[in-house]
């Protein structure tokens, strides 16, 4: 974009996503607000420091805001592109319908800044027809901008949908390389967008329509879902046929044509653990196979608490050690965790004789709060705990070795020690407590 002046840039919500977002687009030399309902968070940012963990987001936050590149607020501020990264959580109706008070919340107050020329995107993983929405609700605030699809000739504002596709633990490099599809309410508006995303992202930026990009997010995530469920469900049937289904997995993988995921107690975090609910909700006739999918990654939480139940009941005595409560390894995003929760239900069931394992947590949630759980470090664990639980696979619990652990009674869910005596299973000891 050699030549043209760099816009100015808003993001609301400084999130996960929201806040590598914006000291990406701060690193590309755009000056940056980032909004946030949280004092607390805003603070924090305005300090050069970060209140999520995320490798190397410290010191780019740090960089950027020592060089007065981002500069965090409470309200929405004016600018030249507005990027909308806010939760979408289910509403509590027990049905997973979508919230989108948050979206909505943020496009008003978007609206109350916007000038003839500015440019609104939607980062937040959305049901299909929320960048539509956006621009209704925009438009409701704003009858002196004309908006696209609304208006004959050009629009005064243009709106686009552009999905994240990061992992946790490798975000500020995924933001950067990986590919975008960027969908617009028009084309104009999706070339409009690519000219933003083209200053800071490295993959290929393909442009659609908006439909096609919210679709596109969903698609991915109930993807990966569906072959998660799978690798579950095997892990099921072989513990019910007392069967090492890690041994099944490898071997079948050897098929050139098979690709078999590695299981665990369930799904997690905010994105394949939810999004598969908002297609369920936009077509619940059409999606047996998606809502199934979900009641078997849901279902085998239910089962890794009764495997580790029935373990834990054969050994009455002993100490009982959780090992992880992320949603996936090394990393402290805790939201939606299928690990949170078996470790909550066994703290309720077994007390103080549970103690928790996570490198990432400096307390226990709330949940644990009167159980009489303990959280402690790896060491300690493995010298008062005769019984491990593990449910996430951290690399510090990865590199326990065998000498360690080889007495203990273990029930393994993510499979990190292959090498563990299988005699400490959780079908046998059931068996075996039963008589």
């Amino acid at each position: 974009m050699r030549g043209e002046t760099a816009p100015t840039v808003c993001v609301v919500g400084l999130g996960y996503i929201g806040l590598p977002t914006a000291a990406i687009i701060a690193r590309s030399g755009m000056d940056v607000t980032g909004m946030d309902v949280s004092r607390i968070v805003v603070d924090t940012i305005n300090r050069g420091e970060i209140h999520i963990e995320e490798v190397d987001l410290d010191g780019l936050v740090q960089a950027v805001v020592k060089n007065g590149k981002l500069r965090a607020s409470t309200e929405v501020v004016p600018a030249d592109v507005f990027v909308i990264a806010v939760p979408t959580p289910f509403a509590k109706d027990g049905h997973h319908t979508p919230d989108l008070s948050y979206v909505a919340s943020a496009a008003r107050a978007v609206a109350s800044v916007l000038k003839a020329g500015d440019t609104i995107i939607l980062e937040s993983t959305s049901p299909i027809g929320t960048t539509e929405t956006i621009r209704d609700l925009v438009a409701e605030a704003r009858p002196d901008l004309a908006m696209p699809g609304l208006a004959d000739g050009t629009p005064d504002i243009a709106i686009a949908y552009c999905p994240e596709r990061v992992l946790p633990g490798k975000i500020l490099e995924e933001l950067t390389h990986n590919d975008r599809s960027i969908g617009g309410i028009t084309p104009r508006c999706a070339r409009k967008a690519l000219s933003f995303y083209k200053r800071f992202v490295r993959g290929t930026c393909v442009t659609t329509d908006a439909r096609s990009a919210e679709m596109t997010k969903l698609v991915e995530n109930a993807y990966r879902d569906v072959n998660i469920a799978f690798a579950n469900e095997l892990s099921m049937v072989a513990d019910a046929m007392d069967m090492d289904v890690w041994e099944v997995i490898r071997l079948a993988n050897r098929h050139p044509r098979v690709n078999i995921l590695s299981p665990g107690p369930g799904v997690g975090g905010h994105c394949i653990a939810v999004d598969p609910w908002f297609i369920v909700h936009g077509a619940p006739e059409q999606t047996p196979l998606i809502r199934t999918a979900r009641g078997v990654n849901d279902g085998k939480i239910h089962h890794a608490i009764r495997q580790a139940s029935a373990l834990v009941d054969a050994h009455p005595h002993a100490k009982i050690a959780c090992l992880g409560l992320a949603f996936k390894a090394n990393i402290d995003d805790f939201r939606e965790s299928p690990a949170r929760l078996v470790a909550a239900t066994l703290a309720r069931r077994y007390g103080e004789r549970v103690k928790v394992v996570e490198p990432y947590a400096e307390k226990l949630p709330i949940e644990f709060t009167d159980t009489g759980a303990e959280l402690v470090d790896i060491d300690t664990a493995l010298e008062t705990c005769d019984v491990l639980v593990v449910l996430v696979d951290h690399d510090l619990f990865r590199s326990v070795p065998l000498e360690e652990r080889s007495a203990k009674a273990v029930y393994d869910t993510r499979g990190i020690w292959p090498d563990q005596p299988a005699a400490q299973t959780p079908a046998i000891e059931e068996r075996r407590a039963a008589g």
